[in-house]
Order: C-alpha cells, then structure tokens, then sequence
C-alpha cells in the first residue's frame, strides 16, 4: 500500500471511529429497531414514540417548538384548568356529605359489617361510630349541603356540581394521590397537567404551559411526580412557582452574567442542539431547546405574572391575600392572574388535610376548621372573580382530595386518638367542579345513610380524568402516546365521561 493510500486509510478510520463516538447502546436499539432483538429490549428498557407523533387525533410534534399551541380533537368548553388539590384527604363528613343518621350512631361502637374483610391505614380493634363534626345547612336554590365551615363558599353554591360518590382503590397518601393525577398508583407516569400540556400547548409562548403551586408547608406525599412528565418529553413537565421569594429558583442570572450575554449563551447552546437533533431526532433535545427559550423568556415575564402586588385592593379583599407571604390565598389569586394570561393548566397543591386527631392540627374539631377557613374566601373569591371577568365558563375549576374519611373514629392499638379524628377512606369521598363548560348547581351520586359506600352515581378517578380532558376537548380513549410497544393513555383502560354533570 502506497504512503498515499496509508494516508487515506487513516483519515477513513479515524472518521469512522469518530462516528462510533456518537454510536451509544440507546442510539444502537434505536437504529436496530427492526430487529427482533431490539424489539424484546425496547419493550424491556422503555422507549420514545420514533414517529415523533402526537398520537392518533392530535397534531404531529412540532420540532420546532413542542409548546406550540394547537387545537384539541374537538371543541371544548374550557381553555384551561386550575385544579385545588387538599392534600392529606379532607374529610367530606364536615363539609359536603351530611349525614344525620350518622349523628344517632355517634359513640356506640362500630359494627363488624363495616369491619370484617376491610383494611384501614390505622384503624385497628374495634372502633367507635362518630357522627359529623359540624353543622349543616342547605344553600342556594339547588338545596347543596354545605357545612357552617365554609360560609362563603355556601354563598356560590349554584355555581357548583359536587361529585358526592367518588371511590379510589388505594387509601395510603402517596399512590392514592398518584393515581388521581396520573392514571397510576405507582411512579413513572405523566401527570394531568402534562397530558394538558402536551395536547394543547401553550397560548403565551412567555409562560409554561403548566405551573405547579404549593402551600401548607409541604409538597405532597407522593412528591413532584404528581406533576412530573412521566415518559412523556420532560418540556411538558409543571414549573413549580412560589409566590414568596424569587418565584422560580435560580431564574435570575449569576453574578457577572447580563441579559445580552445570556442570550448569547443559549443561542449558542441551542445551535449545537439543532445540530444533535438533526443527527439523532431524540426529541429529549428539543426539550433542552425549549427549557433553555422559555427559561430566558421566564426571566422577563414570571416576576411580573407573579407579582399580585400591582391588584387592586378590593381584589385583596376579596381572596384574603397578603402579597410577599407563602399562602393558599396568593396561590388562588396567582392562578387566576396565570389562566388569564394563557396558562393551560394551574395546578395548586395545599397541604395538611389529614385528620387523624392525634394533635390539635390534624383533628376535627381544630385543624379541619382552620384549613376549611384557610380556604373557603379564596375559593370563593376565585369564582366571583372569574365570573365576574368572563373566565369561568372557560376555566374549568375542580378541587378535591385523594381519598375520604371513615365515618367511624380513628383508634391505634384499640386506643382512641386524644382528639376527634378519622382515618383514610377510599370508599367514599366528595369533590366538586365548576366553570368549564359544567352544570351548576347539580349535586350527582350518593353514598348510604352513613356514608360508607357509594351507593348511586359512582366515580373513580378516572372518570373525573375523562371528564377533564372532554372539557378541554379531548376523547380520553384516542389520546395516547405510544410507549414501551403500545398506545399509552391518562385513564389507561378504563374512565367514563361524568355527562351527568355537564351543562
């Protein structure tokens, strides 16, 4: 072989171990994915939809801008959710569910119908009935009952439809609370609010598409996958806000480090992210493209969408705010000020509902009243104001736990809790929705004299899932994504469209 020739084997073999480089065990199944072997991986390992397709009904991924906003599969009623989520279960028997049979059984002791074959997170022995914790009443022209401890939520009564027979299968915090937001009780699947996201996009290319809001002093128990992105592309992952503080950590720049001299920085990050893109079509990377824009467009425009400084003072008033503080009622106010500036779904996590009564926080007759107070002028508020704005017909609003209450006293060991308190309950529970395109004043399902069972009109979560994404415009059961070899979707394989409620 001639130097000449020597030469050129060189430059061939090194461009050949050049593209090797590039040749990762993720990108050979990738490139063998005809191959029978990389199937049985694929289906093993997890994988990407490779068609980069929405799945059937909705738009093919835009690689340009995956927030781009496009309609959904058909009309729908509502643009946007702002779902209230009370965290730690609060109980339906003192607020929404009366029941006055239940206050004859109060103190005698439990009979083994409602124990035999049951598993409880704490109740052990045997024991006692409790009747409800709170006074009654029938509110509005629809007759709802609502408790004296939400007075002012009993004032927007025919605005509301309550859910009253809602059953879950799991009655610890954490899977209860991942199956209400992602279809699973087990990690790894997306949220509601990435669903949302990526069906949707987003109508303010300035914001997230999906905003995550937190208050009580604590995350869920089930953590930020309630509202991670599961398998699908992490751009449609929530952006946790905080409404003290900076409202999104590290969104300013570093010391040194200017606007012009971000913006060159992430121009020039994303040209080499193109290019990968081109070359290995990973939508992961279109993701880093997007993280990277929206994060310098954040800069400008979160501080000012998450200022509730510059309202005016009636609308104070009205939520009960305080700017500058960590509370449910700045959260309420901001989530209103981000669904009227294009946000698609706000997404508002309140901790600390679980009334077990082992302290004055967490029981009945102390802790549920200062969490129903907490809550019953914002929510309140958020829906005058809505209204009052034009909103809630477009806004669907939906608030709700992760499961209910026993309607027998919480007891460890065979000992009653020092206060008045219940255990999980996941046989039975309340929530409500309103706005969006939802029947008012509608109160749909029951449960028996005790509240026990759901006796009539039964839901699950999945069916309060399926009735989200119709509102928005969605058939639950042809939005997929294709996954691991098969069509993957929010309510998995099952869900039915709660049509009783809708207007």
């Amino acid at each position: 072989m001639t130097q000449k020739e020597l030469h050129n084997q060189r430059l061939i073999n090194e461009a050949n171990f050049e593209s090797l480089r590039f040749v990762t065990r993720r990108h050979f199944l990738k490139d063998s994915i005809t191959g029978l072997g990389a199937m049985a991986f694929g289906s093993l390992l997890g994988g990407c939809d490779f068609l980069g397709t929405k799945g059937t009904g909705v738009n093919a991924y835009n690689s340009n801008n995956p927030l781009a906003a496009h309609p959904p599969m058909f009309p729908g009623k509502a643009k946007s959710v702002i779902y209230l989520h009370m965290a730690g279960a609060p109980s339906q028997l003192e607020m929404f569910d009366y029941k006055p049979e239940l206050m004859k059984l109060d103190g005698k002791v439990c009979p083994p119908s409602l124990l035999e074959g049951k598993r409880f997170a704490f109740i052990r022995g045997v024991p006692k009935m409790l009747g409800p914790q709170a006074v009654f009443k029938q509110r509005g022209e629809s007759g709802a009952w609502i408790s004296d401890h939400l007075p002012h939520l009993a004032t927007v009564a025919d605005e509301i439809s309550f859910i009253k027979a809602v059953k879950t299968d799991q009655f610890n915090h954490a899977p209860a609370q991942l199956l209400m937001h992602t279809g699973g009780a087990r990690l790894g699947r997306p949220s509601m609010g990435s669903w949302v996201s990526y069906g949707l996009g987003t109508e303010n290319s300035n914001l997230p598409s999906f905003v995550v809001l937190t208050s009580g002093g604590k995350n869920p128990d089930a953590g930020k996958s309630v509202w991670g992105s599961g398998f699908l592309p992490s751009v449609y992952q929530g952006v946790q806000c905080r409404s003290e503080g900076d409202p999104v950590l590290f969104i300013n720049n570093p010391k040194g480090i200017d606007k012009d001299m971000r913006k060159a920085s992430i121009d020039a990050i994303n040209r080499v992210n193109q290019e990968s893109y081109a070359t290995f079509k990973d939508p992961e990377i279109l993701s880093r493209i997007s993280q990277y824009e929206m994060a310098y467009k954040m800069q400008m425009s979160v501080p000012e969408a998450m200022d509730i400084s510059d309202e005016p003072e009636y609308i104070h008033e009205m939520y009960g705010t305080k700017p500058g503080r960590t509370s449910f009622a700045n959260n309420v106010l901001l989530a209103r000020k981000l669904v009227e500036k294009g946000v698609r779904y706000v997404q508002l996590f309140d901790w600390g509902w679980d009334s077990h009564g082992t302290s004055p926080g967490d029981c009945l007759e102390i802790g549920l009243v200062n969490k129903c107070r907490s809550i019953d002028r914002p929510i309140t508020a958020l829906l005058l104001d809505l209204k009052q704005r034009g909103l809630l017909e477009e806004t669907l609003v939906v608030w709700g736990g992760e499961f209910g209450r026993t309607p027998m006293q919480e007891n460890r060991d065979g000992k009653e809790m020092p206060f008045k308190g219940r255990d999980h309950h996941a046989e039975a529970f309340t929530m409500w929705m309103a706005g969006g395109g939802i029947n008012k004043g509608v109160s749909y399902g029951e449960t028996d004299e005790i509240g026990y069972y759901a006796m009539r009109g039964k839901v699950e979560p999945y069916d309060i899932q399926a009735t989200i994404l119709n509102q928005l415009g969605f058939d639950h059961e042809k939005f997929v994504y294709h996954f691991q070899g098969r069509q993957f979707r929010l309510t998995d394989v099952s869900g039915r469209v709660i049509n009783e409620i809708i207007a």
